[in-house]
């Protein structure tokens, strides 16, 4: 039997280890899955859906973000309920897809943002992402103005569909326009409550932004993070996560003031020398070193 002044000193050193685990650790004691976006294998996904997913799952990943659903040709040639089933049998779940949307950004025509409600409904996922903004839509403060409405717009839409929508970032929206920059114009013109952003850490870092600085700034809006490297020679390219220059660990720690709930791992460029093996360090490193 443990005596009462035993369990006082061990309760008391229990309390004390807990100081020094980082907050982040603690926080997200039930959020330790490490997600995927799938455009990392985008060479070996369309020939093979099957096999790619299982090599996912294999690799440690919990959770995948999609990209690349059509109307067409919806997932790879997989039904929106194919694909799900397959994720289930793989023990994989997708709170998150990248859409195209089609010209919705543009012209507002909803039938692409539709089909991507009804296909990430169909997934179970929390969030349709916008990927990217065509060059074309977005040349002045004027055109960051009118997509920050259009995004206000399709995410009532999302949310009378139960989801949420986000913006992924690329380098270009830091550039400046004036004395302020596009995603200075998304922040602030985007309804706080009906939009999200997810924050590709490697090109904000790329961009010469401080993502901490970002949070301090904006807390809570960062909900989802692409976690990818960056090359030490060439900042031009990817690196597997923790052979780069980016330190992950003090953004990691400020999880909870970015209002964090997945990340995902990317790779975009320099695979080194085979897709999912490179993802696969990725996922060891900051299942070892990170959380």
């Amino acid at each position: 039997m443990i005596s009462r002044r035993n369990f006082i000193l061990n309760s008391s050193m229990a309390a004390a280890a807990a100081l020094l685990v980082p907050s982040f650790v603690l926080a997200a004691a039930d959020k330790r899955a490490v997600g995927l976006q799938l455009y990392s294998l985008r060479e070996e996904l369309p020939k093979d859906v099957k096999g790619t997913i299982a090599k996912v799952a294999k690799a440690g990943f919990k959770e995948v973000e999609t990209y690349g659903f059509s109307i067409k040709d919806q997932f790879w040639g997989l039904t929106p309920k194919e694909f799900k089933a397959l994720l289930d049998a793989n023990g994989l779940k997708a709170p998150s897809g990248h859409y195209g949307l089609g010209t919705y950004l543009s012209d507002g025509n909803t039938v692409e943002l539709k089909a991507a409600i009804a296909a990430a409904k169909v997934l179970k996922s929390e969030y349709v992402t916008v990927p990217w903004l065509d060059s074309s839509i977005r040349k002045n403060a004027d055109d960051y103005k009118k997509i920050a409405a259009r995004l206000n717009e399709a995410a009532k839409m999302c949310k009378a569909a139960g989801i949420r929508l986000a913006y992924h970032n690329h380098n270009f929206e830091f550039e400046k326009i004036g004395n302020t920059t596009g995603y200075e114009i998304l922040l602030k013109g985007t309804d706080k409550k009906l939009v999200d952003f997810e924050l590709d850490l490697y090109w904000v870092v790329r961009s010469g932004n401080d993502p901490i600085k970002l949070f301090k700034e904006n807390p809570g809006r960062f909900t989802m993070w692409h976690v990818k490297d960056m090359d030490k020679a060439n900042p031009a390219l990817n690196a597997e996560v923790g052979t780069g220059s980016i330190n992950f660990k003090p953004i990691f720690a400020d999880a909870k003031l970015s209002g964090m709930k997945h990340f995902f791992v990317e790779h975009e460029t320099n695979y080194k020398p085979n897709p999912i093996e490179s993802v696969t360090a990725s996922c060891a490193y900051i299942k070892k070193e990170i959380i």
